[in-house]
């Protein structure tokens, strides 16, 4: 480790979050399912292949535009199984409340929530309260567990990126980061920017039933796509090209970030999924894309290379390239 205390730049999805699960929890529990590194466990039990994983949620505001703590929770447990291609079943939901915090603020996250697991037919089947003393904690935090069922010859893994394959995001990027920005620091622009929180299981269903041959699904959350890109380069040991003229941005996203000097690459997405796939598919997958909800604004953005092994070139506009780096530092911590 660089340091030896914990930074938030540990909880960015960046570069120090990848070094603090490797030489941290990965050096002391070790095991074939962690080693996959993916969002979502994938166990074989009772003759299905099931997909299991576990998110805390400690956003900063808790109602932002677009949604709130509760229904991010929901749509964040959702996405994470979607990204293994598994049909999201049953949730768990835990809350630690800081002393003071309004019943009618608990009641409407609440209310989020519900409504969430509705929409995405996950069932929320257990969960825990705890309340610390006023100051132990700031108003509230959640944490979930999630799990579901992986249909036969689904394999969607980050490690499957294979040269030649071309990459699909479903929509604009960074609108959530930028959301929680410009909330969180009181800014206000002329066209107001919404989180993109959303459940993106029904899309993903209906990618996987237009092709049998898609090889990776991922979210591109905390980091941004430059940072799941990356991540998706080192797994599969693979080089991706990105081309920064097809990469959607709505108008909002992009003044908003040029006034802040943020790249809109590197901002959280909580509603955004990549597809990886080969060429033969993708036309079709975009179409079925844009047919959805989660889907309008899809568009292919790049394509796997056979190098640089486990980098990320951008092609500009103006036609150079440029090296995508995994994040480093925190452009804005507690965005989930």
């Amino acid at each position: 480790m660089k340091t030896e205390q914990i930074t938030l730049d540990h909880g960015s999805g960046g570069e120090a979050s990848r070094e603090l699960v490797e030489t941290v929890f990965l050096r002391r529990l070790r095991n074939d399912f962690l080693d996959q590194m993916d969002d979502s466990a994938i166990i074989h039990l009772f003759d299905h292949n099931l997909a299991m994983t576990t998110d805390s949620y400690v956003v900063d505001p808790i109602f932002f535009p677009g949604g709130n703590i509760g229904s991010l929770s929901i749509h964040g447990t959702v996405n994470d199984l979607s990204m293994q291609g598994a049909k999201p079943l049953f949730l768990t939901f835990g809350l630690i409340l800081e002393e003071g915090f309004p019943l009618k603020d608990l009641g409407k996250i609440i209310d989020s929530a519900a409504i969430a697991s509705e929409e995405a037919g996950i069932k929320i089947v257990a969960g825990d309260t705890k309340v610390v003393p006023k100051g132990n904690a700031d108003k509230i935090f959640i944490n979930t567990a999630g799990i579901g069922i992986i249909p036969e010859g689904v394999d969607v893994s980050s490690g499957n990126a294979r040269a030649g394959d071309l990459v699909i995001i479903n929509g604009d990027i960074g609108d959530h980061g930028l959301a929680i920005l410009t909330r969180r620091e009181g800014l206000s622009f002329h066209t107001p920017l919404e989180s993109d929180s959303a459940s993106l299981n029904s899309l993903v269903d209906l990618v996987l039933g237009e092709s049998k041959k898609i090889h990776v699904l991922r979210d591109p959350t905390r980091g941004g796509v430059a940072t799941a890109l990356n991540e998706i380069a080192v797994q599969s040991g693979v080089g991706i090209q990105i081309f920064e003229a097809n990469l959607p941005i709505s108008t909002p996203a992009r003044a908003a970030s040029e006034i802040l000097g943020l790249d809109p690459l590197y901002l959280a997405n909580e509603g955004k999924c990549l597809i990886i796939a080969p060429p033969t598919d993708a036309p079709l997958i975009l179409s079925s894309m844009k047919q959805h909800r989660h889907g309008k604004r899809a568009a292919i953005i790049g394509e796997i290379t056979s190098e640089p092994v486990g980098r990320v070139l951008l092609k500009t506009i103006i036609g150079g390239n440029r090296i995508l780096a995994m994040l480093t530092g925190e452009q804005l911590p507690r965005i989930c």
